[in-house]
């Protein structure tokens, strides 16, 4: 059974910082698709940063510049989140794709303005 474990959110003033962590565990195969998404209240669930089939690393429009997503090895992803704003509150959560979609149990980050 493939787990996805969130670490590193938390409350943080505005222009602060937080990394989040996700390791995944469960599989003996090397993840290709691994992404960060959000989900703040009374919105979608967004798609923030992740990395694609082809390897390329995306950004949603709102983050570009600020967070930095990065891998160390295929099962370990995190999010460096730079300059964060009271809009970047949300519940945020590590998704995998193997064959099936697995999600993390999602870790929340509050700024405060």
């Amino acid at each position: 059974q493939v787990q996805l474990v969130e670490s590193g959110g938390g409350l943080v003033q505005a222009g602060g910082s937080l990394r989040l962590s996700c390791a995944a565990s469960g599989t003996r195969f090397s993840i290709t698709v691994m992404d960060w998404y959000r989900q703040a209240p009374g919105k979608q669930r967004e798609l923030v940063a992740g990395i694609n089939r082809g390897g390329a690393t995306n950004y949603a429009e709102s983050v570009k510049g600020r967070f930095t997503f990065s891998r160390d090895n295929a099962n370990t992803v995190y999010l460096q989140m730079n300059s964060l704003k009271p809009e970047d509150t949300a519940v945020y959560y590590c998704h995998a794709r193997i064959g099936n979609d697995y999600w993390g149990q999602g870790t929340q980050v509050t700024v405060s303005s």
